[in-house]
């Protein structure tokens, strides 16, 4: 993942890229259950994968892409594009593990589809980000996750 430009010393940024250690993490979880054939564990691991991008969607969502959409619209669209998908099929585990046998081929295309959206971020969007927001920005995307909650800092690992 970006190492190379700084942005991890941005708190915005170095949370949002914490819970993308989290999500692939899970998502490699969720992997391993599908190929065993164990469709409730990767439900619950899909649950948890939908968990972790609740405010970490809602941070991007309601301030990072807004802040960046006049210059970089296209790929924040497609980005949000992205979002919905992910989101349509994790949704699908709400209430337990679905029936639909097609869930577990969707749910892996969705796994992948996540781990590319991971890197089109960290090594597009938050470089990006970096050179381009100011201050006041920056500040509306930590009040946004002050408000959404999930993975602070002092939570993350390594």
């Amino acid at each position: 993942m970006c190492e190379y430009c700084g942005c991890q010393e941005v708190k915005a940024i170095a949370d949002l890229t914490a819970e993308h250690d989290i999500l692939v993490t899970l998502s490699g979880e969720a992997r391993r259950a599908l190929r065993a054939g164990a469709r409730d564990v990767a439900a619950g691991v899909a649950r948890d994968i939908a968990g972790v991008l609740a405010p970490h969607t809602l941070v991007e969502e309601r301030a990072l892409f807004p802040a960046m959409a006049a210059e970089y619209g296209d790929h924040v669209h497609g980005l949000l594009d992205e979002h919905r998908v992910i989101e349509n099929v994790l949704a699908a585990c709400t209430e337990g593990t679905p029936t639909d046998p097609a869930w577990t081929d969707q749910l892996d295309q969705v796994l992948t589809m996540l781990r590319e959206h991971i890197l089109k971020e960290q090594d597009g969007l938050f470089p990006a980000a970096l050179a381009t927001l100011d201050p006041a920005q920056w500040d509306q995307i930590d009040a946004v996750r002050d408000e959404a909650g999930g993975v602070t800092r002092s939570t993350r690992s390594g």
